[in-house]
């Protein structure tokens, strides 16, 4: 299987592709004012306690105060709490971590009422992203994951990844990484560790600690709260660094200082593999050069088509997911109906895991399947939706099909659910349903074109626009596009972007920053 990561880079957010076989499979994007990340560190302040819901809430600079469970505090809180105060009460001297004392783990079933108060100082991450009308969630058991090792301050406990299943290479990590570690740190082995020589992984090592003494230190010089203190790497470095594998054949950017940044982290990680890091210099956009514009629009949205004319609609409230399988206008199977059935619901079930990745759907997702009669059959369906979820990173649990023919799904949930509105509103009516005639669409162009050159002296721009209009443009020995170059000059230049709808159209400086050309009489 071929996987290729693509990133396009644009002046209001980030995407980021992951394509198996040329195929779609998991979809991101992010604004790049965004904040809020799973990661990030604070120190902060307890607004208010929740006896009632054994919690509390904590002002983190959201609009909406983010939720501290009991739970959530982790075994190491007392240690936490006592080192905060230290910090916080001594500004001239910052003590390190290797003289602090542990104290006893937490117990279980206490009253956080007894262990913080409004107004208290503690150090929280953000483990869920806000979420619809809620706030970001939080724990106080630190953590800084790195590609090998996930480094945990206050504990002396190595823990190795159960999917390690070789006894001697879980010994030998334990042993090798209870030899490098500073004192009091404790530290998981992530799976990708085995097998690693003993360079890598104290390299490593000593990047993690890096993150916690510079963690610390913002902290000990805060002055106002809440104080970010530690930042989650970008959204790119941070996907690859739960997803990379060294079969990666290509990552595509199109992006220099994310191409930059990103075979800086290959490079550490993985030497080997900093080649298939690459800049993309092509003049379509990115995603329209690797089909990853096609795939998006035929992705997302209420109804998914999938084989032979079977179709998927998704419906997403507060509380769940809801899937039902249809088999449209599919022709019979002639081996009968419960082969049809059969063959519709394994073709729902390989399309469905696809979308639960891609749309990074979580919480709760029932899927109403066509009934199906036979129960090896329903038990075949039930090992086929398994086996397709195998390579799914989020924590996920499946019940078999109930009486009803439903199946329940549950997938971790750390951040909103990716929607992508596939539906174009007109951007010429802008939804009101009359607009110029489309004959004149041209000399609109023309107009503009005539403004920025003559006018603003804007000399070398892209006009970016739909591909049947950019046809139109270019058709004939003595194109639109030909003229207009000849009038205006050669910086001008058209580009076919298949993100915009048929009358859609920007124009574009040549570092890709928009050239906002659209005036009242079209906006209305």
């Amino acid at each position: 299987m071929t996987c290729e990561v693509i990133v396009d880079v644009q002046p209001k957010k980030i995407a980021i592709a992951l394509t198996e076989d040329k195929r779609l499979v998991e979809y991101q994007e992010e604004e790049l004012s965004a904040s809020f990340n799973v990661g990030n560190i604070y120190l902060a302040r307890v607004r208010k306690i929740m006896p009632g819901l054994n919690a509390c809430f904590v002002n983190v600079g959201h609009e909406r105060e983010a939720f501290l469970h009991y739970q959530d505090l982790g075994p190491q809180f007392n240690s936490f709490a006592k080192y905060i105060k230290q910090v916080s009460n001594d500004r001239k001297k910052l003590l390190p971590i290797s003289k602090a004392t542990i104290q006893p783990d937490l117990i279980k079933d206490g009253s956080i009422a007894n262990l913080l108060q409004s107004g208290q100082e503690v150090l929280v991450q953000i483990v869920k992203e806000p979420i619809s009308t809620k706030g970001p969630r939080l724990t106080c058991e630190i953590t800084f994951p790195g590609r090998f090792l996930v480094l945990v301050p206050f504990t002396d406990k190595v823990h190795v990844s159960s999917k390690i299943k070789s006894s001697a290479e879980r010994a030998r990590l334990k042993q090798l990484i209870s030899s490098i570690k500073p004192k009091n740190f404790g530290v998981i082995v992530r799976t990708v560790a085995e097998g690693k020589r003993v360079a890598e992984l104290d390299s490593e090592m000593k990047v993690l600690v890096k993150r916690w003494e510079d963690t610390i230190a913002k902290a000990h010089h805060a002055n106002d709260l809440p104080c970010l203190c530690y930042e989650e790497t970008s959204r790119t470095v941070a996907l690859l660094r739960d997803l990379f594998n060294p079969t990666y054949e290509n990552i595509y950017i199109n992006d220099l200082n994310v191409f930059e940044e990103v075979r800086t982290y290959v490079n550490l990680i993985a030497p080997e593999c900093v080649e298939a890091v690459k800049l993309y210099k092509g003049k379509l956009p990115i995603f329209d050069n690797f089909d990853v514009t096609r795939q998006i629009k035929t992705s997302f949205g209420k109804t998914v088509s999938y084989k032979h004319g079977a179709y998927l609609i998704i419906e997403h409230t507060e509380a769940l997911h809801v899937v039902d399988v249809n088999s449209g206008n599919r022709a019979k199977n002639p081996d009968g109906q419960e082969a049809n059935a059969l063959e519709v619901n394994l073709g729902a079930a390989d399309e469905l895991a696809r979308q639960l990745r891609l749309r990074d759907m979580g919480g709760i997702i029932v899927v109403d399947f066509i009934d199906m009669k036979l129960a090896e059959d329903r038990q075949k369906l039930y090992e086929r939706m398994c086996e397709n979820m195998k390579r799914d990173r989020a924590r996920h649990n499946i019940l078999p099909l109930s009486k009803f023919g439903l199946m329940q799904i549950t997938r971790q949930r750390v951040r909103p659910v990716t929607e992508v509105i596939v539906d174009e509103t007109c951007p010429t009516c802008m939804g009101k349903g009359t607009i110029k005639s489309s004959f004149l669409f041209t000399d609109v162009l023309e107009t503009k074109v005539d403004m920025l050159v003559n006018q603003l002296g804007v000399k070398s721009f892209t006009l970016h626009v739909h591909p049947y209009v950019a046809a139109y443009l270019n058709q004939g020995l003595i194109s639109l596009r030909l003229k207009w170059q000849m009038k205006y000059g050669f910086g001008v230049r058209i580009m076919p972007n298949q993100r915009l709808a048929f009358l859609q159209y920007e124009f574009q400086t040549p570092d890709g920053q928009e050239i906002d050309m659209k005036t009242t009489d079209e906006m209305k």
